[in-house]
């Protein structure tokens, strides 16, 4: 059993959320889901019977997505990285999760999608690149990431071997 495990505060779209995200993720599922009774009512606003939380899986990390209310948004200071082996799996992953999401919050990797969530789809190379020995060749990669919004696996690698 997983010792952590993220929760996701949606106004009142959980369900929904849940269903695009495993509908993106090959290795994913729904969980259990728990709702709202007329118990407490007067403070969550909530009608009997509405979505309270949702457990789901992608890729073997478990979430739980819940619907709390319009009281709390997502922000950049916490996002979830997708390690990619390809370039097809990184453009698999922007693709689906930046579909009508804020394409202003593009960069670097980043995107936000449709839920305001943030995503960071690393190619597994990056890592690799960035903690070369060499700090030049180290630089280049950063220099070349910092110019890009969805990461090019090619042009990652060209960057990381040319010569200057």
């Amino acid at each position: 059993m997983q010792e952590i495990t993220p929760c996701l505060w949606f106004d009142n779209n959980a369900e929904e959320a849940v269903k695009f995200y495993t509908s993106i993720f090959k290795k994913s599922k729904t969980g259990r889901i728990s709702r709202y009774t007329e118990e407490g009512y007067e403070i969550h606003g909530k009608p009997a019977g509405t979505v309270l939380t949702i457990e789901f899986e992608l890729n073997g990390q478990t979430f739980t997505a819940l619907n709390g209310g319009p009281r709390f948004k997502f922000n950049e200071a916490i996002s979830f990285q997708v390690q990619c082996e390809s370039q097809k799996e990184v453009d698999y992953y922007w693709e689906k999760l930046s579909k009508g999401g804020d394409a202003k919050a593009q960069a670097c990797g980043w995107l936000k999608d449709k839920y305001g969530v943030s995503w960071q789809i690393v190619p597994t190379v990056l890592a690799e690149m960035l903690h070369d020995k060499d700090p030049e060749k180290s630089n280049r990669v950063m220099k070349a990431l910092l110019q890009m919004k969805k990461l090019d696996i090619k042009a990652l690698k060209q960057a990381y071997q040319e010569r200057l």
